[in-house]
């Protein structure tokens, strides 16, 4: 069951950064509908809130970075921006500005719609009931096992891993793109986060569809979104260029890399 579950993991993650993250909440390419619906179906095995909520709530987390409008706000500390945001109201900050967003393209996007339409049965049937059906029926594994391996523990490893990019990754590491800013480049979130880390880089420039500077960065989301364009199942990658790069890390850099 090992092996399904990393699979499941893998498969949920690239529906949060592939798909909530890069695609729905920054627009950094364009995705045609076989893979949106890919993506969708996947985001549901995440179970991070469906592709409207969790786009908005992330496009307020950069707009209002780190302020009380900011869903996960770092200076609240470690516990707040990793999961106690999750355990309170929202903070009045968070709600009043949030409605000012344009979520129109959101909207506008059938996927997301019948994907917030049937959310929570969506939700049942690909975060719990294939990853524990999967193996139980194909090769036999103990309905036991197949569920608490292939979906709960695989899915609380999933959450608190992309939940560390918005409170590791804003506290420990450098920031040679940016030094005015707290999100830092986190090179162990990177890894477990499949490329999310490089989180200073993000910040500074939030359009770029790899989240992270050309060159032997682990970033896996990147190759699957390289290898959909390959497909012609993603076009119009947005990338910020080498002299914009080399330009902000000397205004603003702290001369880490």
């Amino acid at each position: 069951v090992g092996p399904h579950a990393y699979f499941c993991f893998l498969l949920a993650a690239l529906g949060v950064t592939a798909g909530a993250h890069r695609l729905w909440s920054h627009r950094s390419y364009r995705a045609k509908l076989p893979l949106r619906i890919f993506l969708a179906v996947a985001n549901s095995m995440a179970f991070q809130n469906d592709i409207f909520e969790w786009s908005r709530d992330h496009r307020a987390h950069h707009k209002y970075s780190e302020t009380d409008a900011d869903p996960h706000n770092a200076r609240r500390g470690f516990f707040f921006s990793h999961i106690g945001w999750l355990f309170v109201r929202k903070h009045r900050d968070v709600i009043e500005k949030g409605r000012k967003l344009d979520v129109t393209d959101l909207l506008a996007d059938p996927v997301v719609r019948i994907q917030r339409k049937y959310y929570k049965i969506s939700v049942v049937l690909m975060c719990f009931m294939v990853p524990t059906l999967v193996p139980w029926y194909i090769w036999g594994e103990s309905l036991w096992n197949s569920y608490f391996l292939a979906s709960i523990l695989r899915y609380t490893i999933s959450l608190n891993i992309s939940w560390l990019v918005n409170s590791a990754a804003h506290m420990y590491g450098n920031r040679p793109y940016d030094k005015h800013i707290s999100p830092r480049q986190n090179p162990l979130v990177a890894l477990g986060a499949i490329g999310e880390g490089f989180h200073n880089y993000h910040h500074t420039f939030p359009f770029d569809y790899s989240a992270s500077e050309f060159g032997l960065n682990f970033n896996p989301t990147t190759w699957f979104i390289d290898f959909m364009c390959w497909l012609g199942l993603a076009t119009d990658r947005k990338r910020a260029t080498k002299p914009m790069i080399e330009a902000r890390k000397a205004r603003t850099g702290d001369s880490s890399a």
